[in-house]
């Protein structure tokens, strides 16, 4: 590990958030998503680090082990990567269907890509002052980054997956050195394109943590608690079996942790079977629903993934990221998340 705080690492059940969190207010309209920002220039560099040391102090605060940034300096989870890449026109727009899902005004491909300078890297290096505990930073995956865009240039899906595989590549070397200790590539895409999820999209995925020595981990889930993914959700019947697609893949990949989501979902538990062996970060809290979890729901979502995975293996986070939640329920929940894992700590007598 890289990081300063790595034997927190060794608690059993360790707790972390999956992406993000509310933003304050002053910062950028609640509840929303890809909501403007309320700041300008060195006001916005500085609300910016204001809130991401707000978002450290909330989740250590509230017993979260692994602490990440909560997305604080970024609009959007794909987008904010992809508008510091050269290639990219972002004035030159088009509406594309999102994971076959909803449309969306997207920036358009127009040239070769490439990294210019690093992207987060000022921000990791930030979040790393602010605690000794271990750090989590997340990135998109090269295949859910080719679907929130119009190519007019390679016109390739997987070509460009490619190119963004490397680009991917550097940033993490970069986040790593940096002291980040578990780099998380986000790709639902994954849960949607299963047969360019098998013919490269693991396979870029691959390329995009080649060389690293700090944890890598995915993550896979049904989206953001928003109308689109909620319809979606609503055709997809009694059992999510999306995960039986890419998990036996996975668990043969080189990535160290495999994110879920669980709880409140209709994924069947033992589905984790298929990735026996890897670290499982499993979603233990609902973020479609305002609801405040109970520490034993908690413990009990936890409790029947332990039916699937060794204690040891298991971390308890988020279903996804809470960024269109109101705050305070988001915060709410990572009490409860901390609490109910606590309690299935106890149970097993660490």
């Amino acid at each position: 590990m890289t990081g300063t705080g790595s034997t927190t690492l060794e608690t059993l059940l360790p707790t972390s958030i999956v992406g993000s969190l509310p933003k304050p207010a002053w910062l950028a309209r609640p509840e929303v998503l890809w909501s403007p920002w309320e700041l300008q220039g060195d006001a916005l560099v500085e609300g910016k680090h204001d809130a991401l040391r707000a978002a450290v102090h909330e989740q250590r605060r509230r017993g979260i082990d692994i602490v990440s940034d909560g997305e604080q300096t970024r609009q959007h989870f794909v987008t904010t990567f992809i508008e510091h890449l050269d290639g990219v026109d972002f004035e030159n727009r088009e509406t594309v269907r999102i994971r076959d899902r909803y449309d969306a005004s997207v920036p358009t491909v127009v040239g070769a890509v490439s990294r210019p300078k690093p992207v987060f890297v000022d921000d990791a290096t930030f979040l790393r002052q602010q605690t000794d505990q271990p750090i989590k930073w997340a990135l998109p995956g090269p295949m859910t980054m080719i679907d929130t865009l119009a190519d007019r240039h390679y016109r390739s899906r997987e070509k460009l997956a490619w190119e963004f595989a490397t680009i991917l590549n550097q940033e993490a070397r970069e986040l790593e050195a940096a002291g980040v200790d578990i780099i998380q590539f986000d790709e639902p895409a994954f849960n949607v394109f299963f047969d360019e999820m098998k013919d490269w999209g693991i396979a870029a995925l691959e390329r995009a943590v080649e060389g690293l020595s700090a944890e890598t981990a995915v993550h896979i889930c049904y989206g953001y608690g928003i109308k689109a993914n909620n319809e979606w959700k609503a055709t997809l019947g009694a059992e999510w079996r999306q995960y039986e697609e890419s998990f036996p893949l996975l668990q043969r990949s080189s990535v160290d942790i495999i994110s879920l989501e669980s709880h409140h979902s209709h994924v069947p538990m033992d589905l984790i079977e298929l990735i026996r062996g890897k670290k499982v970060m499993l979603g233990a809290i609902d973020v479609a629903s305002e609801q405040v979890e109970t520490p034993e729901e908690v413990a009990d979502t936890l409790r029947r993934a332990l039916e699937f995975v060794d204690a040891e293996l298991l971390i308890a986070s988020s279903n996804c990221g809470m960024a269109p939640l109101p705050r305070h329920v988001a915060l709410d929940k990572l009490s409860a998340l901390s609490a109910g894992a606590r309690l299935v700590r106890e149970e097993l007598g660490a």
